[in-house]
């Protein structure tokens, strides 16, 4: 061996970092491997964060533009995209360099490479022509994901882009073509739009961002279509490409499939498969299933006891805050704490215009499932401070216990809705009941009150709405 760590940590992502810095902090010497060049994975390189600034910048346009209706008018928006790229690049750099500092702050040794496992206590770290063999008593895997590939799709052709290459913003297409309806594919939608292409959207399923609730679903859609003009195109499958000097020719399939159209660029957005299978994992004895997964208990432990997986590489949903929860878990374990993954809820969200946020039980599982519940929900046309915003589009709803009047689950669409749900998380983690949400004096007026006013609806109590009160009551 080249070297030897108490904790190896493989990946470098929010899950992986997070877990390398925990195990540091509990005294253990930490060995960091990451295949690229700055810490943060694909949510702070190439995901997350990237596109939250280029959404900030198209939200602001977005808002510019709706002052219109209001008395005050801006010029035609000029688009520079060497500083667009650059805000969102400046973003991203100065966290990738904070987490740089703090690993070093923390003696956290941060090895560049591929890493491969070569038995259940080595690994084997590739960069370039160098390979270096470090022996560990612990590994903590924290590999990710990648984009998923569609079979017949010509990716070779610089217009066909994924997630990295729309992010990257090489250009504002006049005719976008976004393959896949769910999160990813509805933000970049988002973006572009904003910033001027024409969109058209197929998912293969009969809603956008399958699995949502419906009614969340809508008010997004209704703003595509008004706002950018974007062709939907549900319960619709790409059938295939073909690549012409003029564009890239697209036909479909389905029962609503439109006619075949030549688009600029297509962004494919079908979704992620886990990094399991490219490890060596057979190696080390750990057992990875046929799409990637690592299966673990709740400890993050895998099958082979001193090593444990994390983030994406262990199962649904693929979210970065799911990953740093468990890269704390695991490190605490290896550390020989007693510890465990035990949320309740992870809440979701779609950074969408508007944004869109749920957490716990939803009313399409709830159905799915029998399970009874009552709902309080509170519209945001009722709303003074969305209607001072301009936005009375929103929707906030809880669904409640009908015997015992505890959270069970919550969604909301509109502006800053991702924010808003961590109080539901919150209130479904701690047990909260429909008076502990009513009864909290939220400040008026803002979003934040619309949670109250929903357990208001649920309660009977309500008064900035007239609801009729159910028959025998």
């Amino acid at each position: 061996m080249d070297e030897s760590t108490e904790v190896l940590v493989l990946g470098g992502g929010p899950g992986g970092y997070t877990a390398a810095f925990r195990a540091a902090d509990l005294g253990k010497r930490v060995v960091l491997v990451e295949r690229h060049s700055k810490l943060g994975g694909v949510c702070l390189n190439v995901g997350c964060i990237p596109s939250k600034a280029l959404l900030h910048v198209a939200r602001v346009m977005e808002e510019a533009a709706d002052l219109d209706r209001h008395g005050v008018t801006f010029g035609k928006p000029k688009l520079d995209l060497d500083k667009i790229r650059g805000f969102k690049s400046s973003v991203v750099d100065r966290l990738t360099k904070g987490l740089g500092a703090l690993a070093k702050q923390r003696q956290v040794e941060v090895i560049q490479g591929e890493g491969r496992f070569t038995s259940a206590n080595s690994l084997a770290v590739e960069s370039g022509t160098e390979t270096k063999a470090i022996a560990f008593e612990s590994a903590i895997v924290a590999v990710g994901s990648r984009v998923v590939e569609i079979p017949g799709v010509p990716y070779d052709d610089a217009r066909v882009i994924d997630s990295t290459g729309a992010l990257e913003l090489r250009d504002i297409p006049k005719r976008l073509l976004v393959i896949g309806g769910g999160i990813i594919g509805l933000e970049m939608a988002t973006i572009y739009g904003a910033l001027g292409s024409e969109l058209t959207i197929v998912e293969m399923l009969d809603q956008l961002i399958p699995g949502c609730d419906p009614d969340l679903v809508k008010p997004l859609e209704r703003r595509l279509k008004r706002r950018y003009k974007a062709k939907i195109h549900l319960e619709t499958k790409m059938s295939g490409i073909k690549t012409l000097k003029s564009g890239l020719e697209v036909t479909f399939e389905g029962a609503r499939a439109p006619e075949p159209s030549v688009f600029d660029e297509v962004l494919v957005a079908v979704g992620r498969r886990p990094n399991g299978d490219n490890i060596g994992a057979e190696a080390a004895g750990l057992a990875v299933d046929e799409r990637g997964f690592i299966s673990v208990d709740s400890q993050q432990r895998s099958n082979v006891p001193h090593i444990f997986a994390i983030g994406d590489v262990t199962g649904q949903p693929m979210l970065a805050h799911k990953a740093t929860h468990e890269g704390k878990v695991a490190a605490e374990v290896a550390s020989g704490l007693e510890s465990g993954f035990d949320a309740r809820v992870i809440p979701s969200v779609a950074y969408t215009d508007p944004e869109i946020a749920w957490v716990g039980l939803t009313e399409t599982e709830a159905a799915a499932t029998g399970v009874a519940y009552e709902k309080g929900a509170f519209p945001w046309s009722a709303s003074g401070r969305s209607l001072g915003m301009g936005r009375s589009d929103g929707l906030t709803k809880i669904l409640f216990d009908p015997e015992t009047k505890r959270v069970l689950g919550a969604g909301i669409v509109g502006p800053n809705a991702g924010d808003l749900i961590a109080e539901l998380a919150l209130a479904i983690e701690m047990d909260c009941e429909a008076a502990d949400l009513s009864l909290t004096i939220h400040p008026h007026p803002t979003l934040s009150e619309t949670i109250a006013l929903a357990a208001e609806v649920f309660e009977g109590t309500i008064t900035d709405l007239y609801v009729p009160k159910k028959t025998g009551s």
